[in-house]
């Protein structure tokens, strides 16, 4: 992973303050549908059924969880500054978004054979867990969460060989949503800071902390369960089917020993999304979009 590369945010762990997007950068709300009328592939990335695991796992979680996001940040948006109002609304209508798509890409897998329930109702218990608690509970675990799709995003757009030999609608919903991950990355985390504006620095520390210990710990747990329950429906199980998973998250691509670094960010005093200024990748990602768009257009 790239090194982070730092600029002016108005934000430290001891202030309280909401901090600011980048200079020029604005969220926007790319409203864009994929694959309505591809027949569903059932391993659609390259063929890999465990790369395909790995992603429709994921998937499987977002309509849910996204839910949650949006309710925690909603939850927390009284008295904010109207430019940080503004970006909660933008954030809002991307995680709608994301959720439509990623409801019709499940269903995509479900028509390609795949059984979600487990997962499906694994993933409804646990957030009504989250549910269960304080609001500002929902914040905290969102934050982290925020945290990992941007870390996933970050590592898609800048390592492309990550989709390479996909279907390309199924690439372009995750690049897409990928691009706008980076794009709001900051924007739960300026309300937490909101939320907790009369909160101690160590307070603010360790609360955010420990529920980052316990989603990661949580998060890897679940999504294995996950990709192992498609796997054994693919008829990959016991030693096989756990072997080549971790292979996958640890050794090539080793997506999760390459976020590693970014993880760790998290825990340093000061922190915010921001301090890695990736924007450059949410350009490419539009650059490249137009690019195709134009090259699309009849002479």
């Amino acid at each position: 992973m790239n090194a982070p590369t730092k600029f002016d945010v108005d934000v430290t762990e001891g202030t309280g303050k909401a901090g600011t997007f980048p200079e020029g950068l604005a969220i926007t709300v790319r409203n864009r549908r994929f694959g309505r009328d591809d027949a569903a592939t059932r391993w659609w990335l390259n063929g890999d059924p465990v790369a395909t695991a790995w992603h429709t796992a994921l998937s499987a979680t977002f309509p849910r969880g996204e839910a949650l996001f949006i309710e925690a940040v909603k939850a927390h948006r009284d008295g904010v500054d109207p430019k940080l109002a503004q970006e909660i609304r933008a954030f809002v209508k991307q995680e709608i978004n994301h959720t439509r798509e990623h409801l019709a890409f499940n269903r995509g897998a479900e028509q390609a054979g795949y059984d979600l329930s487990r997962i499906d109702a694994r993933v409804e218990s646990l957030i009504g867990d989250v549910f269960a608690r304080k609001p500002i509970v929902w914040l905290g675990i969102t934050i982290a969460l925020e945290h990992f799709t941007a870390m996933f995003a970050h590592e898609f757009l800048t390592h492309p060989r990550h989709f390479v030999g996909g279907d390309s609608e199924q690439v372009e919903l995750w690049r897409w949503h990928a691009a706008e991950e980076i794009e709001h990355k900051g924007v739960a985390y300026d309300v937490w800071l909101h939320a907790t504006r009369d909160w101690s620095r160590w307070k603010r520390w360790k609360v955010k902390s420990l529920l980052m210990v316990h989603i990661t710990r949580s998060f890897i747990t679940n999504r294995s369960k996950d990709c192992l329950d498609l796997l054994r429906q693919d008829g990959i199980t016991g030693w096989r089917a756990k072997l080549r998973l971790m292979t996958y998250l640890f050794v090539r691509p080793g997506i999760l020993r390459r976020i590693f670094p970014a993880w760790l960010a998290y825990f340093l005093p000061g922190f915010h999304p921001w301090n890695q200024d990736d924007r450059a990748l949410i350009a490419l990602y539009d650059s490249e979009y137009s690019a195709a768009n134009l090259s699309a257009e009849p002479a």
